[in-house]
């Protein structure tokens, strides 16, 4: 089983080095690169004012945060949901920076989020598969044929339900032609698995060629010559 889930967050600014703080996380389970539904989303009360820039951007104030709770009161809860999982991140470097952060202050041991999870960047693997061009999410949507029509500010589950869908994309395409409830291919970062098909299925029809299409098709591969590479060695 592979677990991953896609993460974002929304902060009271851009630097955790400045005291700012996570205010809300977001969270979007897949399980074989199938959304569950089993999904986490949290507000939290930063202890600190958030930066105007930062408001314009998700629009969260802090009026709103006043009785969320604290990062400390849901830290086993994440945590435990987030535990070994392949956390699917655009722009890594900042959430991961904050959860980093929100760990330490915790000040109890638990070290930093790769000691839990691995960590993918799609901002990386956009950057390599379309080098030169926009790979914001907005872009990425685009790119990507991904409705977020529905965005008009940044919300961590939001962008991360928008982010598992341009994963899924980038990645080969969600899994949705299961044969038998089986998956018959998945590809992923390269490489290809194949599941066995269930062995009640009826037998696949054969449809095999007439007398004039297997005729036409020899006088078409004598046209080609010894540039033919079906007829090499068969005496044809």
């Amino acid at each position: 089983m592979t677990r991953q889930i896609v993460l974002d967050t929304e902060t009271t600014g851009l630097e955790p080095s400045q005291g700012h703080r996570i205010i809300e996380i977001g969270c979007v389970e897949l399980i074989n690169r199938r959304l569950t539904g089993n999904n986490y989303h949290q507000y939290l009360q930063p202890d600190r004012e958030v930066d105007e820039g930062a408001m314009q951007v998700h629009g969260i104030s802090n009026e709103f945060l006043q009785d969320k709770p604290r990062f400390i009161d849901i830290a086993d809860d994440l945590m435990n949901y987030l535990q070994g999982a392949e956390l699917i991140i655009h722009n890594a470097p900042f959430d991961v920076g904050f959860l980093d952060h929100e760990l330490k202050l915790l000040a109890d041991g638990r070290g930093v989020i790769t000691d839990h999870c691995l960590v993918t960047d799609t901002l990386v693997m956009a950057r390599k598969m379309n080098p030169g061009q926009k790979n914001n999410l907005d872009a990425l949507c685009k790119r990507y044929d991904v409705s977020n029509t529905h965005r008009d500010l940044h919300g961590a589950l939001l962008d991360a339900e928008i982010l598992s869908d341009v994963y899924l994309r980038m990645t080969g395409g969600q899994v949705g032609l299961a044969l038998d409830s089986e998956q018959s291919a998945v590809k992923e970062h390269g490489v290809t698995t194949i599941a066995r098909i269930a062995s009640d299925r009826p037998p696949l029809r054969i449809i095999s060629a007439s007398d004039d299409e297997t005729a036409a098709h020899a006088e078409f591969l004598k046209k080609m010559g010894d540039a033919c590479l079906w007829t090499q060695g068969t005496g044809n």
